[in-house]
């Protein structure tokens, strides 16, 4: 079914991207990232110079200025991953949907001087730390603490399972500024690469999305200076996290319909061109309705995912139906990719083809970003009001 959220604006930027790929995302670059556990720098730099990243950053700072309008950044995500290269579209998530909105939305005029104009450049990367060893989708119950000193803080603890941990050059981070665990005792600071006791540790050996780090950080008596508290005011990081959140749900949406949209093209091209007892595996009935299923919960998948595009264009995303969209695709995802996995047969077990690093990349969806249980219970709490 053909999509008509698009216009030519859109298209056009279609173009650039597709440019860019057909530069820098070969299979040569695709199995360096792989091997080397992160996206180059070099990479990063080329997609700011090309304006694939920082869409959301005013342009007085250098960025498109793309505030709401996520089509763009969909464009990006379709089109990388359908390049199977779901780690760079994974670095490009860190850095545009989860470090750049905080300083764009939230930042001070000198946060957002000092750091969107080499954010829209690739010049810095950024990441976002919540998740700790004791506290996942539980963010009141962390442990790392920023306690005030003379002209800022001094942080303490530690946050794990952090995307883009190893090469990010400044981290928005989930602090404890008060005592207990109301929303008005936690806060958002920016570390930056560099200040003493603030440790890069190792890289985690994850299940997928290989060629982009994620890795555990540390603090210890880290100085952060008070003009690094996001929005200048203590005590508003829960609510901060809560404002970006239906973005970041939505993104993981959006990357988990492209993905599904990509594996049902792989596959469809594989079945017409591999034979089994003298037959294109096409040819075969079941192997026709599997793909009839997969083509349809394709559409539908990008219909939900669509109408959600335009509600958060128009600033009407709520935080219920952001959690209804990520859980839902994420679920559709996965079905599709462990569908066209099973129909590559062999092959899609190896690594090398691009089916198998989906599937390995899809299963971390249903748990990032919240997982899909919480998001279940989101939608559920609010449907017994």
């Amino acid at each position: 079914m053909e999509r008509d959220i698009f216009d030519e604006d859109h298209e056009a930027f279609r173009e650039v991207v597709l440019e860019f790929i057909k530069r820098y995302v070969t299979n040569e670059s695709i199995a360096r990232w792989e091997s080397d556990g992160e996206i180059d720098r070099a990479t990063m730099l080329a997609a700011g110079e090309a304006g694939l990243i920082g869409l959301s950053v005013p342009e007085e700072f250098g960025g498109a200025g793309m505030l709401q309008d996520y089509r763009f950044r969909t464009i990006v995500m379709e089109e990388v991953i359908r390049a199977g290269a779901g780690s760079l579209a994974g670095a490009f998530g860190i850095q545009d949907d989860l470090a750049v909105p905080y300083v764009v939305h939230m930042g001070t005029d000198e946060q957002k001087a000092k750091w969107l104009p080499k954010m829209a450049t690739g010049e810095v990367l950024g990441a976002l730390a919540m998740t700790e060893p004791g506290a996942g989708s539980d963010l009141r119950g962390i442990k790392t603490t920023a306690k005030r000193v003379e002209g800022g803080y001094l942080v303490n603890g530690a946050k794990t399972f952090i995307s883009s941990g190893k090469t990010a050059d400044m981290v928005v981070t989930f602090v404890k500024t008060g005592e207990g665990n109301r929303p008005d005792a936690f806060s958002l600071v920016i570390l930056e690469n560099g200040m003493p006791g603030f440790e890069h540790g190792k890289k985690l050996s994850k299940m997928g999305f290989h060629g982009h780090d994620t890795a555990e950080l540390s603090f210890t008596d880290v100085f952060v200076p008070q003009e690094n508290l996001i929005s200048g005011t203590e005590g508003k990081g829960f609510i901060q996290l809560m404002m970006n959140l239906p973005l970041e749900r939505l993104s993981i949406a959006v990357a988990g319909a492209a993905a599904a949209e990509a594996a049902f093209e792989w596959t469809l091209a594989y079945t017409k061109d591999r034979q089994a007892f003298g037959e294109r595996i096409i040819d075969f009935q079941n192997t026709r309705f599997q793909l009839a299923d997969v083509a349809v919960t394709v559409d539908a998948l990008w219909a939900y995912v669509d109408k959600a595009l335009l509600a958060y264009k128009d600033g009407k995303l709520s935080a219920e139906e952001a959690a209804k969209i990520k859980f839902w695709a994420t679920e559709r995802e996965w079905e599709v990719v462990d569908t066209c996995v099973q129909l590559h047969g062999g092959y899609g077990y190896i690594t090398e083809y691009p089916i198998a690093r989906a599937f390995l990349d899809a299963r971390v969806h249903r748990i990032y970003g919240g997982t899909n249980e919480i998001m279940r219970d989101i939608v559920s709490r609010q449907l017994a009001k």
